[in-house]
């Protein structure tokens, strides 16, 4: 069979590099006349006193848009948390009006931001741990209108609520005897915000070169799910967990939430 590698694979790597660049050019271009058509809406609502926040015309762009994603054989998913960040600067923007960037030069790498600067890109989950499954899972949904999410890998003691692009994972003491020994010494509340990160090898690397205390390493699951914990920081109180999504875009894996109950577990015996 004959070679079919490119002769100069770095001319060919620059090639699509400038043509990435060229189609984020024209995707920043789009959104900003997106945005400028969402100015005008803005100026006819404020002087038809139309409604700001018209949820029936969030809930059609959500679905026509995940329908035309699925077409273009683009993730579903992917696509909603896109037009959600769209939806809520648009709304910014009838509400507050356009403001300048406050950091127009801020860069991936240098200027003092850190190795994880360049890689964490939003909050993916919040693990709660509760005395009672049952009677949590029914508050977030019957007072906060969340919605039930399917695991990965269900388990006795663990559900999922979501509302658009936020998750908590509530975990209780049935899902394991490390989860009734944590809710024992320390009450229901916040476990652990998980962070979303490109790759959670290099993310651990630079928090480890960083000094940061770690709890874990990288758990992988069936799901594709790769996880490390931190440490608890006594500073904040916060416990983070660092998830990179390197396989197919499922829920929340319970054997990633239930590993930092159980690193936790050890350290208190």
């Amino acid at each position: 069979m004959a070679d079919t590698a490119p002769d100069h694979p770095a001319l060919e790597l620059d090639e699509l590099r400038a043509r990435i660049d060229q189609l984020d050019a024209a995707l920043i271009a789009i959104v900003a006349e997106r945005l400028a058509v969402c100015r005008e809406v803005a100026d006819v609502k404020q002087h038809s006193d139309t409604p700001v926040i018209q949820p029936t015309r969030v809930r059609d762009v959500v679905t026509s848009r995940r329908r035309q994603a699925i077409d273009a054989g683009v993730d579903a998913d992917f696509a909603e948390q896109l037009f959600r960040v769209l939806l809520t600067e648009t709304h910014r923007i009838e509400v507050a009006g356009q403001r300048p960037d406050p950091a127009p030069d801020k860069q991936a790498q240098g200027g003092g931001t850190s190795g994880l600067d360049t890689v964490t890109s939003r909050v993916d989950h919040v693990v709660v741990a509760v005395p009672d499954l049952v009677a949590a899972t029914a508050s977030m949904e019957q007072r906060f209108g969340f919605h039930e999410e399917p695991l990965t890998d269900p388990r006795p003691g663990l559900a999922a609520v979501s509302a658009g692009g936020v998750t908590f994972v509530l975990v209780g003491p049935q899902a394991s005897p490390a989860v009734a020994r944590y809710l024992a010494r320390h009450g229901g509340g916040v476990q652990h915000v998980a962070l979303e990160v490109l790759n959670a090898g290099y993310a651990r690397a630079c928090l480890a070169d960083a000094g940061a205390p770690l709890l874990t390493d990288v758990v992988v699951d069936a799901g594709g799910h790769e996880q490390f914990f931190a440490a608890d920081d006594p500073a904040t109180g916060l416990q983070l967990g660092f998830i990179s999504r390197t396989g197919h875009r499922v829920g929340v894996g319970t054997a990633n939430v239930l590993a930092l109950f159980d690193a936790l577990d050890e350290g208190h015996r």
